[in-house]
């Protein structure tokens, strides 16, 4: 069978490996249908990843079909529509006896650690399943992973019914905490230096757009909020610039959430912090958010129209990534088709 694998930084192939085979009773076998391509698949092809390991087959955000299942496993059956969690996690650390195996001190990720679903099958363990409604289709599908990264920080920035929400950065997972938060019952206000990014965002019901090129990010923030700043602030941009202003933004007593790997130090003061006695949390994966956000999708709650701009099939995995690197701002999500 075929398979996409990043053999190294910078390179990228189609390779030919044996279709894998059940050996344990609790495993599955996936038919892939779909894979959609995530700003982490291209830090891992350009070596910028702090975590991913080489040779990788890459893909976490996969859809498909079960064609065989083992003898012990129950909870799915055969011609079942599923979607991958792809953490594998110890079960017997702090972070998972707290409830949060995202942060596991032996997490292992599909396409990162482990090779992924940029692959015709894949064998899982029956827990790394879910099963999607069937009259949901396989592009939208795909989509279920990247609303738990959304849906994880808007968990992590305790987002409350009335509280403002800035979302900084319109790109997948901005747009995906936007419709969570939306959800909640936040009024929200995103940022980006697309105007075409901020107009999709404004038609999946954010309340107000502000182009942080043209427009003046803080007197706008303050002018919308009475002079108090956001209540919670997310930063999908993930820069060092964005991150000191999340800081100086945010409300008294309000929470900054985190999604970037840099290892750059900022230079932010304790005083911000103390004053208004700020949260600032970090956003890792997710933790038990496939239920949750399985169900929004199941009953029609998240809005996927136009979520994805691109589709390929895998055989054109450069044409895909050339796609991406040259004309980011002409897109949302890419997928593959397998």
């Amino acid at each position: 069978m075929k398979a996409v694998q990043v053999i190294k930084p910078g390179e990228i192939k189609i390779i030919e490996k044996e279709k894998p085979q059940i050996h344990n009773g609790n495993e599955v076998l996936m038919k892939v249908k779909m894979v959609g391509i995530c700003g982490s698949d291209m830090h891992i092809y350009h070596g910028t990843s702090p975590v991913a390991t080489y040779p990788r087959i890459i893909g976490h955000e996969v859809t498909g079909e079960i064609v065989e299942v083992g003898a012990k496993v129950e909870r799915i059956s055969v011609g079942d529509k599923v979607v991958l969690e792809p953490i594998q996690t110890c079960g017997n650390c702090y972070a998972c006896n707290s409830g949060r195996k995202n942060v596991c001190e032996h997490l292992q990720v599909y396409g990162v650690h482990l090779d992924g679903g940029y692959q015709e099958y894949v064998v899982l363990p029956e827990k790394n399943v879910h099963k999607i409604a069937g009259d949901l289709d396989w592009q939208t599908g795909v989509l279920v992973e990247p609303f738990t990264i959304g849906a994880q920080a808007v968990w992590r920035g305790d987002v409350r019914k009335g509280d403002t929400v800035f979302i900084m950065g319109a790109g997948p997972i901005g747009i995906c905490a936007l419709q969570i938060a939306k959800i909640q019952g936040a009024i929200c206000i995103i940022s980006d230096l697309s105007d075409a990014k901020l107009a999709y965002a404004l038609e999946l019901g954010a309340d107000y757009a502000l182009n942080a090129a043209k427009d003046d990010i803080r007197k706008e923030l303050f002018a919308l909020t009475g002079g108090l700043g956001p209540n919670v602030t997310i930063d999908a941009v993930c820069t060092i610039k964005t991150f000191e202003q999340a800081v100086e933004y945010t409300s008294v007593a309000g929470r900054v959430v985190v999604l970037g790997f840099g290892d750059t130090p900022s230079q932010i003061a304790q005083l911000p912090i103390t004053k208004k006695e700020l949260t600032i949390a970090g956003s890792r994966l997710q933790s038990d958010k496939f239920s949750e956000v399985i169900t929004l999708f199941n009953d029609r709650k998240i809005d996927t129209k136009s979520f994805v701009t691109h589709r390929f099939r895998m055989e054109e995995i450069h044409q895909a990534v050339e796609l991406i690197e040259t004309h980011p701002n002409d897109v949302r999500k890419v997928i593959l088709e397998v």
